[in-house]
């Protein structure tokens, strides 16, 4: 009696995930150790930065500044008020002539909400006053003419704070995980992924069918306990990747075309099965293109077995070149038929790929002489779209209407695409 395979308890955590795990918390917690000691010199740098962009502002306009008050000019003391303000994270400006009089004034209308911690970090470093100085001539010492007072608001240097720590935050975070993942990927590479693949390997064998298996090439472990465990188990697991290529070349044979590669009408079917349950579900369109070489039986008396098989395998190629999406299937039907099936593709889009596909065909230049809608190999096609609904329990009925397109198309002279709502479309028998 063949015993049952083993299988994996539900709730088991891999090594790998184990390993992933531990990597990333340890480098979350150093993450946010570093990032909050270099938020700390974050914080005295961005003071420093504030305090010498002020008064880099300042110095700026420190001379029309003195002039407008020399001057008693209240329009250029405003203009260079508004300049200030207009510079971001300012809550107020004004100037002042010598004698004490406002000559500008500048004041946010709305004053937003200040939080403690931007108090706390920037309340000490907001307010500015700086003595305006001008001189009138050349040789005459500098004269006191007015004073400009500033304001820094609280709330934009609280935003501009917390938007530089998210990004610090941020980065670090993105830098840890990073190493994290590195790391993580390290010790796949050298230490996890061998013990997986040894895992894999007794856990899938069944120790009473013999054969060959891939051993696991084990660099750096030929002489420790892996290397070992390797060896030990070797006999036991010969049978496994034999069984595995058996049963892939079986299921290629069960769902492949021997003659032309493409999809064989067992896979046609199941492809059709889960497209058309999907297509139900969602509400999608399912279109079918179904051609058949015009005459081919002729062709094969005419030019033989083997130059017909070429054709075929030509005619599937071209197919495949037009239909390459992943979602589509090209599969031959049998004999000279072959059918194409288009998920989430209306009436319209079938029909250009048929038409594509018919040029490809005409492209080939197949000589048959014994055609008589052209002198060289052609496919009659017929086309049908169906948009599934809870009604409609069964494919066959959209494969049946595109076979009756199909035999429309025969009839109307061959070489040409018909669909139900078009069942005279013909798209040229010359070159």
């Amino acid at each position: 009696m063949k015993p049952a395979p083993r299988t994996r308890r539900s709730g088991r955590r891999s090594l790998t995930a184990k390993q992933a795990g531990l990597t990333l918390a340890i480098a979350l917690l150093l993450s946010i150790i570093a990032g909050a000691a270099e938020l700390a010199f974050d914080v005295r740098s961005m003071r420093q930065e504030v305090v010498e962009d002020t008064r880099y502002r300042l110095d700026l306009i420190h001379g029309t500044a003195a002039e407008a008050a020399f001057q008693l000019n209240p329009d250029l003391a405003a203009q260079v008020s508004e300049g200030l303000f207009s510079g971001g994270r300012v809550d107020s400006v004004m100037i002042s002539d010598d004698f004490g009089r406002t000559m500008a004034t500048r004041q946010r209308e709305a004053l937003a909400e200040e939080s403690q911690l931007a108090h706390t970090l920037f309340g000490d470093i907001v307010d500015y006053r700086q003595t305006l100085f001008y001189q009138a001539a050349p040789d005459a010492p500098p004269t006191a003419v007015g004073e400009i007072s500033l304001t820094l608001a609280l709330d934009s240097l609280g935003r501009d704070f917390t938007d530089r720590s998210l990004l610090i935050f941020t980065l670090g975070v993105s830098k840890a995980l990073a190493i994290a993942a590195l790391l993580a990927l390290v010790f796949h590479w050298f230490v996890t992924r061998p013990l997986l693949q040894v895992h894999a390997a007794i856990a899938s064998t069944d120790p009473r069918q013999p054969g060959q298996w891939p051993k696991p090439r084990m660099k750096h472990h030929d002489n420790d306990e892996l290397g070992h465990l390797v060896e030990s188990v070797d006999e036991l697991l010969q049978a496994f990747q034999q069984g595995l290529d058996q049963r892939d070349q079986l299921h290629q044979i069960s769902t492949m075309d021997g003659l032309t590669g493409i999809a064989n009408r067992r896979h046609l079917d199941a492809f059709l099965t889960r497209e058309w349950r999907r297509a139900k579900r969602y509400g999608h369109p399912v279109s079918v293109v179904f051609l058949d070489i015009d005459h081919f039986k002729e062709f094969n008396d005419q030019y033989g077995h083997v130059v017909g098989d070429d054709t075929l395998r030509a005619v599937a190629e071209v197919l495949a070149g037009v239909v390459h999406r992943a979602s589509d299937l090209v599969a031959r039907y049998g004999g000279e038929e072959f059918v194409c099936v288009l998920p989430d593709t209306g009436l319209e889009g079938a029909m250009r790929v048929a038409a594509r596909i018919q040029q490809g065909i005409h492209e080939l230049d197949i000589l048959h002489a014994h055609s008589t809608c052209a002198g060289h190999v052609t496919a009659s096609f017929g086309v049908a779209c169906s948009e599934p609904n809870e009604s409609d329990t069964s494919w066959e009925a959209l494969l049946a209407e595109a076979d009756r397109q199909l035999y429309r198309a025969k009839r109307l002279g061959r070489d040409r695409i018909v669909s139900a709502q078009d069942c005279a479309t013909e798209s040229g028998t010359g070159r």
